[in-house]
């Protein structure tokens, strides 16, 4: 798994089991395998490539993937492996105008891994009219029933939850994407802690123009990509003239509010995850927007590497070939069993 947030590739070494319709999942070896600074800037602007430097990052990325997985398995002398599944790295997501891309997601990826490969996930489900994202919450439905919410903080946030026995999911709104941005500028690789937005002020016309963007008023299946960021988001922003920080503190309250409005019922037990579990400001701005829910932190395996979890489940439900994608997330014309099988 890699995500907008681009800290590398998330690999796991997972088992599944499967007693009476209920699923046990082990995380074993995990690593999260950083880019080159050169990867990240690449992957930074790939967004703005032309179709021949896309085709061309599709295969130069597939090649990088392929090697760190191999690399992955050799390391930890794994065996046995029923599959690997990738999700790869999403370049462009317009699911209104019928385009997705995830690279690294070529047919040669199973030759260099040794192994099969499923993958591309998300183009059947645009295929179909869906947005093809949110994809985990199957995962959150089948794997981690005992919670009311899960809410996972990436590059983007978005939540899952039962509505009346219909699974329901969508992206709330940027969070490292925008965050980083500004850690970056600033000197860092990331807001360790929150402690760069805790040291500034809310700019309450910020705030009040970016909660009124129009996303947000959209009703769910919704998702969102980079280019929500650099193209709506960062330019309103840079509009206002304060410090960075400011910026920050006021972007992260932003997040705090979107994710409260978000839900349903401000009750119960929500499982948050991914990288922004670890900015304790933000889950503190969090916790004070939903003071009685209660919130669940796990062990570091879970929080980091869920994601990636959920799609080796994602492989496995598409080997059997069953459903992997509900339309009730991501308003495709049904249900289905998603991603490309590359046999090695």
């Amino acid at each position: 798994m890699s995500g907008t947030s681009l800290d590398g590739i998330d690999v796991a070494h997972v088992g599944f089991e499967v007693t009476d319709g209920k699923w046990a999942f082990e995380i074993r070896e995990s690593e999260t395998i950083p880019y080159s600074p050169a990867w990240v800037e690449t992957l930074k602007t790939a967004v703005t490539f032309g179709d021949s430097e896309l085709e061309k990052l599709n295969s130069d990325y597939t090649l990088l993937l392929g090697n760190a997985i191999r690399a992955f398995i050799d390391r930890h002398a794994i065996q046995n492996l029923d599959a690997v599944c990738s999700h790869g790295h999403t370049i462009l997501h317009q699911p209104n105008h019928g385009i997705t891309l995830q690279i690294g997601n070529l047919p040669e990826i199973a030759q260099i891994v040794g192994h099969n490969v499923i993958c591309d996930f998300r183009v059947d489900d645009v295929k179909l009219g869906g947005q093809g994202a949110p994809l985990v919450p199957i995962g959150d439905r089948l794997l981690f029933p005992d919670y009311d919410y899960c809410l996972n903080l990436g590059g983007f946030s978005n939540v899952s939850f039962e509505n009346n026995g219909v699974r329901v999911a969508f992206d709330i709104s940027p969070v490292n994407t925008v965050l980083n941005f500004y850690a970056n500028r600033l000197g860092f690789d990331f807001d360790d802690k929150g402690n760069l937005a805790k040291s500034g002020a809310i700019d309450y016309e910020l705030l009040h123009e970016l909660n009124n963007l129009d996303f947000y008023a959209r009703s769910f299946p919704k998702s969102l990509g980079f280019e929500f960021v650099k193209t709506t988001v960062l330019p309103l922003i840079e509009r206002f003239e304060i410090s960075d920080t400011d910026k920050m503190r006021s972007f992260t309250e932003h997040i705090a509010v979107q994710t409260a409005s978000a839900l349903p019922k401000k009750n119960g037990k929500m499982l948050i995850t991914g990288g922004g579990a670890y900015n304790e400001f933000l889950i503190s701005r969090i916790q004070e927007q939903l003071s009685q829910i209660v919130v669940d932190i796990p062990g570091t395996k879970i929080l980091e590497f869920k994601e990636a979890l959920i799609f080796g489940l994602l492989g496995v439900l598409r080997s059997k070939g069953e459903r992997n994608v509900l339309s009730s997330v991501t308003g495709a014309a049904h249900d289905h069993s998603s991603g490309k099988i590359h046999t090695n």
